[in-house]
């Protein structure tokens, strides 16, 4: 898949097109040649299309992938400051922490508003099933990232310790250790 160094540099050779198209339109308006018009359409299309790649240059198609994440399920997204995610309860603390990373990255975008505050809150929560019939739903962690940049050096993750102890036990920790 083509990076967004690829598209700049498609974009630098387009755009070296788009001149030479430019002065050709520039010199048969001159000299009143026939297909003048024609050219007109190729330059305009090469404008375009020289607009596009530059576009596609400044924000990257495909977003990175945190090691470790899971699947999850965007339960709530307020499109300003808060979102919520659902995942398993069999989940590790491991795989939660990357989850929220991958999920405030797969979150972001420069679109949303933050009136109250310039971070962006992401809780990832599980539903227990206590009873028959009543769930509860049981928040494990949240991450808390920036706004305003994409690759946020300063992004913190809380686990909540308390709820953990409420999970019921994983079957990866009660299957004996085989050495």
């Amino acid at each position: 898949m083509p990076t967004p160094a690829d598209f700049l540099q498609y974009s630098l050779w387009t755009a070296l097109a788009f001149g030479v198209c430019g002065v050709l339109t520039l010199l048969a308006f001159v000299f009143k040649w026939g297909l003048r018009f024609n050219l007109v359409g190729g330059t305009g299309l090469l404008g375009f299309v020289t607009l596009g790649l530059l576009s596609l240059s400044l924000f990257p198609l495909s977003k990175p992938v945190i090691p470790g994440a899971i699947r999850y399920s965007l339960v709530y997204d307020s499109s300003g400051t808060q979102a919520v995610i659902a995942v398993p309860p069999k989940i590790t603390k491991p795989q939660l922490e990357a989850t929220l990373q991958q999920a405030a990255i797969n979150l972001f975008t420069p679109g949303r508003g933050g009136r109250d505050s310039d971070q962006l809150t992401i809780r990832a929560r599980t539903i227990l099933h206590s009873r028959q019939g009543a769930s509860q739903p049981l928040y494990l962690g949240q991450i808390q990232r920036s706004l305003f940049e994409f690759e946020d050096p300063n992004m913190t993750i809380s686990l909540f310790d308390e709820n953990w102890a409420q999970l019921p036990p994983s079957e990866l920790e009660s299957k004996p250790e085989s050495s």
